[in-house]
């Protein structure tokens, strides 16, 4: 085999490699596997901090891009694709956006969601293609996601990305990677073997998801999704979120369930306005206005009011 071979390639890869040539899983019990997962399992975190500067700098221009209007689209194919897709389905009702804010491409479309099409990562052109169709810009962040590092159709998209101004983000969990390489922030998550050797799913899935949970939560804890702890712009559009959706207005100003259902009413259950009012005595119209002249921020409504409180 040639040593510049695509077969020898994969071998050298870090998620690629034999974690103990040694150890026979199909001998193993239940309990010996759940202790083995669970004990792989709790390196990741670790793993994850090693590249946290890296994480820091790619979140602090994503955030800035975003407050400015522009939008994350993740492009991954297979897992990757998948939980890109995940976290960009979960914004808008963790954050009441309207789906536009954060994207997911996966390689293959959306039955690539539920069926296998592996094929579908091999090609550089059709993940330029798919990017080319949300129209990247100079405002939005095009987020490449590939444990290998070197997926095609995640190459091509981030070519597009740079040709287009956007801010590039690779991540992966291998080193020295391709996608970093073409990317002006390069996530690196350096998982190690995996406990079913190549199964990408595994370590690498929860590290890729651990990183995309810190990209998408902070780019909008700080378009101002949330006051304290709390996602005050959740939708209440069904009996758990309505009940959610009281205890934000409770927490956040220390009124009863009674007067937050009324503030809530009033404010057509926009959590964040009902808050608003209440905190500051401010009329419906007058905490609206007060919140669109903030951009949404809802602490600094509160801090600049009369009767602020935080």
């Amino acid at each position: 085999m040639a040593a510049n071979s695509p077969d020898a390639e994969l071998d050298e890869l870090m998620t690629e490699a034999v974690a103990d040539d040694d150890l026979m899983l199909d001998e193993l019990s239940v309990a010996e596997l759940v202790t083995l997962m669970n004990d792989r399992d709790a390196l990741i975190p670790g793993a994850v901090r090693d590249a946290l500067p890296t994480i820091i700098s790619a979140i602090e221009e994503t955030s800035d891009r975003v407050r400015a209007g522009g939008r994350i689209i993740y492009v991954g194919a297979g897992t990757s694709g998948r939980l890109g897709v995940l976290d960009a389905s979960e914004i808008p009702p963790t954050f009441g956006t309207d789906g536009n804010i954060v994207l997911g491409l996966i390689a293959g479309g959306p039955t690539a969601l539920v069926s296998s099409i592996e094929a579908a990562e091999d090609s550089e052109e059709t993940g330029r293609r798919d990017l080319e169709r949300v129209a990247p810009g100079p405002l939005d962040t095009v987020v490449g996601i590939a444990s290998s590092g070197r997926t095609p159709y995640v190459l091509g998209a981030l070519a597009l990305a740079n040709e287009s101004g956007s801010l590039t983000v690779g991540l992966s969990c291998n080193l020295d990677t391709p996608i970093s390489a073409i990317s002006r922030h390069g996530i690196e998550i350096a998982v190690g073997p995996e406990v079913v050797t190549g199964s990408t799913r595994l370590g690498a899935g929860t590290a890729t998801k651990l990183v995309l949970n810190m990209i998408s939560t902070i780019s909008m804890i700080r378009l101002g999704k949330t006051y304290k702890t709390l996602m005050v712009d959740v939708k209440a559009t069904n009996a758990k979120l309505v009940r959610r959706a009281v205890r934000i207005v409770t927490l956040a100003t220390g009124t009863d369930d009674e007067t937050a259902r009324v503030a809530l009413d009033a404010a057509d259950w926009n959590a964040k306005l009902a808050i608003a009012t209440i905190v500051t005595g401010m009329t419906v119209d007058d905490a609206r206005q007060a919140l669109d002249d903030a951009a949404g921020v809802l602490r600094t409504v509160v801090a600049s009011a009369p009767k602020a409180t935080s």
